[in-house]
């Protein structure tokens, strides 16, 4: 009797985040094997997309000098996503998602090796441009595959922490890719930056190939684009879901335009080159990944609405600060809450919409948020590489910054209202899951009576 009441309570003990050491809430995504294999594959070939997205910037600036070109190329990165995303989510729905989530790793093993080769042996501007317009394809099928594959691999009860320590593998790799490649490309070139990227792939291919996943794909008897139409009205009429997507557009469309304008920042105004531009970017990565750490070791839903609209005023006061600073240590000091803010405002985005979506709805709206999320950034690349052309990159900076303070501000004000739908909706999908709705989304924290969206 003794034996089995300890191993009731070990049981429960697992069950329960919040009777856990520290250390031990914020990894607990990692006891599934699954979740292990993804990890460490995806934190090798995200240092190496890391070491390509700041070597290709810097490679078209090298090229060019050109603001606008340098912009171009971001927007032709990322248009796909915005246009072809939706597909990607009927996709991710109707086919097996584990099978789903290899092809894309593969492509872009090929796609940098191709970029490789041309930049070693002779490069023109025009092929980076369909280089990164095919990438922009692959990655609109691949996140949101990869955003639902998630609870496959964790559950529900994990899906909160696996998001989190998701975007700190993402922003780990932030900070070492760039630093790696600020030093590859000062010494032996770009082109051995996207060696490094393509070899990368192979770890999460091995890590997708070892997995033992159960993710039988959806029947449906609708056609793709009715599948589309009705994920957008699902969203359209859910107005907790509708804001937060909305925010993340704004953001993505007004604040990220930053990071693709910082190879001026770091060669013309701050005098770094392109070693500087890894630190700058580095920096970045590191309050990314406190962000994100942040949000791994939090045990519930509680307060998550609250902390997007904090996050993004904080994102807007920093991008405005770091605009007009002339020091380089200083930038850089201030990219760190940038950086921190923007990560902890996307990953609570993501937990709350995840956590009140339907399962049957996922694919579909982890889609509209790819499309927001990453969908807007090339049109914020575009226009903001065109008004830096015409204003400077700090005053583009700048406005930006104070887009994202007014949408904060729009965001808090919305808030109390949002509440009520935000709780009602993550008590469905507890009941539609057989689980109390507080056990789903982990354990309250803070004495509340059920989580909730925005408290």
């Amino acid at each position: 009797m003794s034996e089995k009441r300890n191993s009731a309570a070990a049981e429960e003990k697992d069950a329960n985040p919040s009777s856990l050491p520290k250390w031990a809430t914020t990894l607990r995504a990692l006891r599934h094997r699954n979740f292990q294999l993804f990890f460490s594959g995806q934190m090798i070939s995200l240092t190496g997309t890391w070491m390509q997205s700041v070597a290709q910037a810097w490679l078209v600036y090298r090229l060019t000098k050109s603001p606008l070109l340098l912009g171009s190329v971001g927007f032709a990165s990322q248009i796909p996503v915005f246009l072809i995303a939706p597909l990607g989510g009927v996709t991710a729905a109707s086919t097996n998602r584990q099978r789903r989530v290899i092809a894309p790793p593969t492509a872009c093993m090929i796609l940098a090796g191709i970029l490789a080769w041309l930049t070693l042996t002779h490069i023109e501007v025009w092929h980076i441009f369909v280089l990164a317009g095919l990438l922009g394809v692959v990655n609109a099928f691949d996140i949101p595959g990869r955003q639902s594959f998630l609870i496959d691999m964790v559950g529900k009860e994990d899906l909160m922490n696996a998001i989190a320590l998701n975007s700190s593998m993402f922003n780990g790799a932030r900070v070492i890719g760039p630093a790696v490649a600020g030093i590859l490309v000062a010494r032996i070139g770009e082109g051995w930056c996207f060696a490094a990227n393509a070899i990368s792939y192979i770890a999460v291919i091995i890590g997708l190939f070892m997995m033992k996943v159960d993710s039988p794909p959806r029947s449906t008897e609708h056609s793709p684009l009715e599948d589309i139409v009705e994920g957008f009205r699902w969203v359209n009429q859910t107005r907790i879901i509708r804001a937060l997507l909305l925010l993340i557009g704004l953001v993505s469309l007004v604040g990220m335009p930053y990071t693709v304008l910082m190879p001026i920042f770091a060669d013309t105004i701050l005098r770094g080159g392109a070693r500087g531009l890894g630190i700058l970017m580095g920096a970045t990565g590191v309050g990314a990944l406190l962000g994100a750490l942040t949000l791994a070791a939090k045990t519930g839903v509680k307060g998550l609405g609250r902390w997007v609209a904090i996050t993004c005023a904080g994102l807007g006061i920093s991008l405005f600060c770091f605009a007009f600073s002339t020091s380089f240590w200083l930038s850089a000091a201030l990219l760190l809450p940038c950086g921190y803010s923007m990560m902890l405002q996307m990953a609570c985005s993501n937990t709350l919409i995840q956590t009140m979506v339907p399962d049957q709805l996922r694919g579909r709206v982890m889609s509209l948020y790819s499309m927001m999320f990453m969908g807007m950034a090339p049109f914020g690349a575009f226009f903001g590489g065109a008004l830096a052309h015409r204003v400077g990159a700090p005053i583009t900076v700048a406005s930006g910054g104070v887009a994202c303070i007014l949408g904060a501000i729009w965001f808090g004000r919305a808030l109390p209202e949002l509440r009520i739908e935000g709780r009602r909706l993550i008590i469905a999908q507890g009941m539609a899951g057989g689980e109390p709705a507080q056990e789903l989304n982990a354990q309250p924290v803070e004495g509340a009576e059920s989580p909730t969206a925005s408290d």
